[in-house]
């Protein structure tokens, strides 16, 4: 029997990476990871290398059953160089800690996109829908646009077996979150990527694209954002039952405000501007229950006898997630050295 293998990868435009993809046939595959050959790509069309030297290389990391083809495996892939080192476009190599001891959560939000009429369904051509409030978690043709691609989205999601959590509509008409979380970093990377990936092909089918910019309606505009909320804990935050440990990681994270904005998302500036439930992208902040602070500290955290997680809220809804994973990781593990 013949097998179709889609191997995905992120190319190299920047400011804001995007997904690629192709199929590869093979016979008697036996559906494991280890039989996923090292493939290789024209690395001059995707921006990440010149044509006089356009090999890149497809290292497989993960593999997942598609359910939307016949016999078909998505493989997610890290690009590597042709003498097997990580391409500089390569998020996932930036983690350099993976021992399962930090758990991530992503909030993934987006806007689907009518190409026809360059805006989120449910918004009339040349103006706007009623103010937001009546959209979030809404149910009724008035106020939830393009269900059916969102329940077809969950329903492949979870056929593949990722770590899917839920679904909703959120503020803004034509604007909706799915939620993915997993016991390691890259593992947490490599599913939002492909819950990505397989978004964007399900809304081809009804005619629409996935927009994930922070703020693509305008800063100016009335309506929220989209981030991407990253929900992050490690051993001593889930076992030790100190408030002392989440309020050094929270300093920590204050200290250390590049370093995350500058792997949280392009234009993250239109987003986080202190209105909208945000903080102001060059303040900090964090509180218990606070969706306007920078990071927030879940209730239930404090209720459980400070044993849980913390959110931090800046991350765009273009962000990559390895990347995120990364400066979480190093600047959580320096605030407890």
């Amino acid at each position: 029997m013949k097998s179709k293998l889609e191997y995905i990868w992120l190319d190299g435009y920047k400011p804001t990476q995007t997904l690629r993809s192709k199929t590869q046939v093979r016979d008697n595959f036996d559906g494991t990871l280890e039989a996923c050959p090292v493939w290789s790509f024209d690395g001059s069309s995707t921006r990440q290398a010149e044509g006089n030297d356009s090999d890149c290389l497809l290292k497989p990391v993960a593999l997942y059953p598609d359910p939307d083809r016949a016999n078909a495996y998505l493989v997610m892939s890290e690009v590597m160089n042709a003498d097997g080192t990580p391409h500089s476009s390569n998020g996932r190599a930036t983690i350099d800690d993976d021992d399962e001891d930090f758990w991530f959560g992503f909030e993934q939000e987006y806007f689907l996109w009518d190409l026809k009429t360059n805006l989120p369904p449910g918004f009339p051509s040349g103006g706007y829908p009623g103010p937001q409030g009546p959209y979030y978690c809404s149910v009724g043709a008035q106020n939830a646009f393009g269900r059916e691609v969102i329940e077809d989205h969950m329903d492949l999601c979870l056929e593949a077996g990722l770590g899917f959590e839920g679904i909703n509509a959120e503020v803004a008409a034509g604007q909706w979150e799915f939620q993915i979380f997993a016991k390691s970093a890259k593992k947490a990377g490599d599913e939002t990527w492909v819950a990505r990936y397989l978004l964007e092909r399900t809304a081809e089918r009804y005619g629409l694209s996935i927009n994930y910019e922070p703020k693509p309606l305008g800063k100016e505009l009335d309506w929220n954002g989209s981030g991407m909320h990253a929900n992050f804990s490690n051993g001593p935050m889930r076992e030790d039952g100190d408030e002392a440990i989440f309020t050094k990681i929270c300093e920590a994270f204050g200290k250390n405000i590049d370093r995350h904005i500058s792997v949280y998302g392009a234009n993250n500036d239109q987003r986080l501007t202190g209105l909208h439930e945000t903080q102001s992208i060059d303040e900090f902040s964090y509180g218990v229950s606070d969706r306007g602070a920078s990071i927030r500290i879940p209730i239930g955290t404090v209720e459980d006898g400070w044993k849980g997680r913390l959110e931090d809220r800046r991350t765009a809804s273009n962000a990559d997630p390895y990347k995120v994973a990364a400066a979480i990781i190093k600047t959580t593990k320096e605030s407890l050295a």
